[in-house]
This record gives structure tokens, sequence and C-alpha cells, in this order.
């Protein structure tokens, strides 16, 4: 019973076992049908996507081409009208050169037929000059050679017998007695009154703490070397020099204001565009607390008192000035004592002739900035502070351009010229060379529009700042060309001048 159970049980084990894997089979089997019905739809969807995205591609490429093709088709449009337009204006130009050579060959014909007018013209004259000639020979018995020697004879007779006069009449009543007087009182105020000279320089010298320091100066692409020479128009130049650096203008005052600028920078260790301007603004106002004090110092050790503050400030501007040589300050506070001693002497007020004296080259300060001669400015400038008429004409007076009318023109004018024939004065050198730098920014200025010019590299070079809203690129370029005609038609100078004209616009705001 036990064996019929277990077969019954193998069976029935046996009989599941084939109906599972039938049903496994026919399952399997719909799973791959159902599969691959799937992936043939997919297909299918895939390859009807494609069509329709490769319709649109061909197109989108048709668009683009129908587009490329309108606008080549309009500028070959374009293009053909411009070409058209230049062959009619090369046509007319054609037609006015054409025009032009006629007119010119007119001209020609014209200058040649008066030519020969004139050469024929000019035989007739040389005829007739020469006709009057034997005339007037024939009439008088005289050649023209011996006219001119009777002449000459009889005009030189009278002018020896005049010049005699004048001679024995001045000889009589002042020579011998002037003359000794005269070298008495110069002598004695060169001897009682000697005073230092400093010779002219153009350049000043900056000592660096290391060479390092050079490429700080210079700045990122030049810019802080750029920024400074803007701001003083003075010229930096830094070469091999070791631990050095040369600044070289002709304005000592702007010569100045850079030395004590750099040598703050140098101190300070922080060198930008921002900085150079706050050091060049704070290195003005020394160089006039300066000015201030020389003025003031140099009316003191003359005695001189009661100037008006505006002349003593103008006076101490000539601490940075100098002329023939010398420093002007100490020019000026020499020929006010030279005319005070020469003026005790004489028994004259001495503290009038130590005043004109001092006052004197007073215009030099200012020359550059005002139209006209130093002694004209100088006497406008005295006349303007109330000084004495005495001052005015002394001033006016000590360069010769007026008659001198007193005692005390006469002295400043023989002071003057003591001072400034001491050895070492080299006096129309050195005024041409100012001279030129003045009118290179005198015509730099005279432009509408300009800032500031400065005459650098020794007068090579002017320097121009305009205004960025007044002068546009274009009119910077035009400019150019301006001045540089200008220069060339009314100065003379060696080799040549570089103009350069800087237009810069600056937008400042602050951060709160």
């Amino acid at each position: 019973m036990a064996t019929i159970f277990i077969l019954l049980y193998a069976l029935g084990l046996v009989v599941a076992s084939v109906i599972g894997f039938y049903i496994r089979k026919t399952v399997g089997e719909a799973k791959i049908r159902s599969a691959e019905e799937a992936a043939r739809q997919i297909e299918e969807d895939a390859k009807r996507e494609a069509e329709a995205k490769k319709r649109e591609a061909i197109l989108e490429a048709k668009d683009e081409a129908h587009k490329l093709r309108t606008d080549l088709d309009r500028e070959v449009k374009e293009r053909r009208g411009e070409i058209q337009k230049l062959e009619k204006r090369l046509l007319q130009r054609e037609e006015m050169l054409d025009h032009k050579s006629q007119n010119l060959e007119k001209k020609d014909e014209q200058m040649a037929q008066k030519e020969q007018e004139l050469a024929e013209l000019k035989d007739e004259a040389l005829r007739l000059t020469q006709e009057q000639r034997q005339e007037l020979e024939r009439i008088s018995a005289l050649t023209s050679e011996e006219a001119k020697q009777l002449l000459l004879s009889t005009v030189e007779d009278e002018v020896r017998q005049e010049a005699a006069l004048i001679v024995k009449e001045i000889e009589g009543q002042a020579k011998d007695e002037g003359e000794r007087k005269a070298r008495e009182i110069i002598t004695t105020a060169i001897q009682r009154f000697a005073a230092d000279h400093a010779a002219e320089t153009t350049v000043s010298v900056v000592s660096l703490p290391n060479d390092e320091m050079k490429g700080r100066i210079i700045g990122r692409e030049g810019r802080n070397i750029r920024t400074l020479e803007t701001l003083t128009g003075i010229d930096l130049i830094i070469d091999d020099t070791p631990e050095a650096v040369i600044l070289s203008g002709f304005d000592p005052v702007r010569r100045e204001v850079a030395r004590i600028a750099l040598e703050k920078l140098i101190a300070d260790g922080r060198i930008h565009p921002a900085r150079i301007e706050e050091m060049v603004n704070k290195a003005q106002k020394e160089v006039e607390a300066t000015i201030r004090e020389q003025g003031e110092q140099a009316a003191f050790e003359v005695g001189v008192h009661g100037l008006h503050p505006e002349l003593v400030k103008t006076l101490g501007r000539l601490y940075y000035r100098s002329s023939y040589g010398q420093n002007v300050l100490k020019h000026s506070v020499e020929v006010a004592h030279l005319c005070g001693i020469m003026a005790s002497e004489l028994g004259i007020d001495e503290t009038l002739a130590k005043r004109a004296g001092l006052l004197h080259g007073l215009g030099k300060a200012i020359d550059h900035e005002v139209e006209g001669p130093h002694v004209e400015i100088g006497a406008d400038l005295a006349k303007r502070f109330r000084e004495s008429q005495e001052v005015i004409h002394a001033i006016a007076a000590h360069h010769g351009d007026i008659e001198a009318t007193t005692i005390v023109a006469v002295l400043v004018q023989a002071a003057d010229a003591i001072s400034a024939a001491r050895p070492g004065a080299r006096r129309e050198t050195l005024e041409n060379y100012l001279k030129r730098l003045e009118k290179l920014e005198e015509i730099a200025d005279s432009f509408e529009g300009v800032d500031k010019a400065f005459a650098i590299q020794a007068g090579r070079e002017v320097r121009i700042m305009v205004k960025p809203d007044k002068i546009d690129d274009a009119r910077a370029v035009l400019m150019v060309r301006e001045i540089v005609k200008r220069i060339e038609s009314e100065m003379e100078y060696p080799g040549q001048i570089k103009v350069t004209v800087i237009r810069e616009t600056r937008a400042v705001d602050y951060a709160k």
C-alpha cells in the first residue's frame, strides 16, 4: 500500500512537471512575441521621427540658403551702386582736372606774355636811366662818381664840425669830474657788496633707495610716470644712472614741485596715480609757502618794508627763476644793496633806491603768464599795487626801453648791469632758450579748448592737455597739425619738436 502511494505521488509529480513546462513555454512565447511587436513599433516610430526631422532640416537648409542668396544679391547690388558712384566721381574729377589743366595752360601763356612785357619794360627803363645819367653829367660837367664823392665830402666836413663842437662841450663840462666820481662810486659799491651766484640748471636729481624703485615709479605700462609728467609738466628721465632719477624742465617752479612730490612718494612707498595726484597737490602748497617765505626774507634782508602782500608773493616766485647766470631773487637783492650803497655815496634817498632795485625784476616772475616784456609787466604790476612813481619809472627804464629821467633809475640801470656782468653770466644763450620754451607754450595755449601746455625735453617736445568736453578725438588730430604749422611758421629751432595732444576723460565717485 505504501509502495502504491509512493508511485502515485511520483506519477503526480511528473504530470505536474510536464504541465508546468508547457505552461511556461506558452507564456514565454507570448512575452517574446509581445516584445518583438513593441520593438517593431519603436523602430517604426523612430523611422517616422527621423524622416520628419530630416524633412525639417532640409526645409531649414533651404530657407537659410534662400536667405543667404537674398543677402548676397542685396550686397552685390549695393556694391554695384557704390562702384557706380565711385566711377561717377572719378569721371567728375577727371573733368575737373582737365578743366584745371586747361586753365593752367592759359595762365602759363599769360605769364610768359607778361614776362616778355616786363623784360621789354626793364630794357626801356635801363635805357631811359642811362640817357638821364648822361644828360645830368652833360649839364653838371661831372660824372656820377665825381658827384657822389663831392656830396660825401661836403656831408663829412659838416658832421665832423658838429661832432667836434659836441665833444668839446661835453669834455669841458663834465667828463673829467663825472667819470672820476662814477668810477669811484661804482668801485666802492662793488667792493662793499659781494653775493653768491647760482649756476642755471634745467635738471634736478632725486636719489633712490635702490634701483627697484625705478620700476615702481614707472608703474604698470608706464601709468605712474605718465601721470607725474602730466600733472607737473616735467620730464622724468630714468636711465642707467644708479639709484637716481633726473627731472628735466625749463620751469624751475614745476621742477621743484615734481622733486618734492617724487621724494614724498618714495618715502611713502605707495605709488599709484591717485596717490601721485595727492602728493603733487601737497608739493604745490609747500612750494607756495616757500615762495611767500622767500619774498618776506628778501624784503627783510634789504630793509624794504610796507610792500603789498601780492608784491611779496610775486617777489618770492623769483626764488625759482634764473637769469643771466644767477638766481633772479638773489640778483634782485644784490641790485638793491648796490643801489643803496651808491645812493648813500651820492646823498640821495637810500631806502627808495633799495626799493626800486629790489622790485626792478618783478616782471620775470610772471612773464611766462602775461604777454609782453618783463620790464613792462613789472612796471604795470608796481603801478597796480600803488608803488611810487619813482619806483615805477626805475623799473620801466632799467633796460633802457625808455629814457631814465631820475637818479634812482640811473642807479638801478648801473646796479643791474654790474650784477648781470658777473663772471659766469651767459645772457643771450639762456634768454633765447627760455623765450623759445615760453613761445612753445604760448602757441599751444592760444588754441581754443587747451587746458594746459608744457614744454619738456629741453624744448624738443610740447605736451598739451585739452578739455575733453570741447575737443573730440577728430579735432585733437587736426589741432596737432595746426599747432605744428604755427610752430614751423613762427619759430626758429634746431632739429625737430614733437607735439603731443592728450585728451583724457575722468569719472570719479566715492563709495560710502
